[in-house]
């Protein structure tokens, strides 16, 4: 039977991590990630899958958060951490060394090492969906882990949504939570800022997905730019 997540809040962000990577809300995706970590790609024949949904990562004291969309089915799904182990993590993670929210440019597995400061990596939907699409009624399944993970980042100040299914998922959260009133005005554009009541300041930016970087819709420099706005207004206040 399926119970309200708000309900049962979690005391701290490692317990929520262990109750997201236990949820079973989505059959659809459990069934999926389990069959591609069975199947495995060929390069990662000899890997052991993590094939389960991805727990968050980071600082818990962070004053920022970068929000995803979902984990890659031979990148996270594989590893088990955000971002790692796939084409965008190698090029988000040596922006974020640059910026010195990451300790490290290069992020391969849960065990590398990789210690992030001031920085909490997040997604809107903690499976890895078939085709990168996960369904609406999906979206909406999740949605309560970043609400309660949200509450539970006391000092989070600036939200970096990269790509527009996590900037929609923000501004959603914000409105559950009271702290948006309506949509009207908050359009997607990489740069863009918004802040919404409350004082948390949401920066949109291109996902840094190959499709992307490869094509220079996303360049580094522009990544940078991102983040390194993001330091300057965690520091502002």
């Amino acid at each position: 039977m399926a119970h309200s997540l708000s309900k049962i809040e979690a005391p701290n962000l490692e317990v929520l991590n262990a109750r997201i990577v236990a949820c079973q809300k989505c059959p659809r995706l459990r069934a999926y990630i389990a069959e591609v970590a069975r199947v495995r790609r060929r390069a990662y024949a000899d890997h052991e899958y993590w094939g389960k949904p991805v727990p968050s990562f980071g600082d818990p004291q962070a004053r920022v958060m970068a929000l995803g969309l979902a984990p890659g089915a031979h990148g996270s799904n594989r590893t088990g951490r955000p971002f790692t182990g796939d084409g965008s993590g190698d090029f988000l993670f040596p922006v974020l060394d640059e910026t010195g929210f990451a300790s490290q440019p290069k992020a391969v597995s849960r065990d590398d090492g990789m210690k992030l400061t001031d920085l909490w990596i997040s997604a809107v939907v903690r499976c890895a969906p078939p085709d990168n699409k996960p369904t609406p009624e999906e979206q909406r399944n999740c949605a309560p882990w970043l609400d309660e993970e949200i509450g539970l980042l006391k000092n989070l100040r600036v939200a970096v949504c990269l790509g527009k299914i996590a900037f929609d998922g923000l501004l959603a959260h914000a409105m559950r939570t009271g702290k948006l009133s309506a949509r009207t005005g908050f359009v997607f554009g990489h740069g863009a800022e918004y802040t919404l009541d409350g004082g948390l300041t949401v920066i949109a930016s291109y996902h840094p997905s190959l499709q992307n970087t490869n094509t220079g819709k996303l360049t580094r420099p522009m990544f940078l730019d991102i983040f390194r706005r993001a330091r300057e207004l965690a520091a502002a206040r």
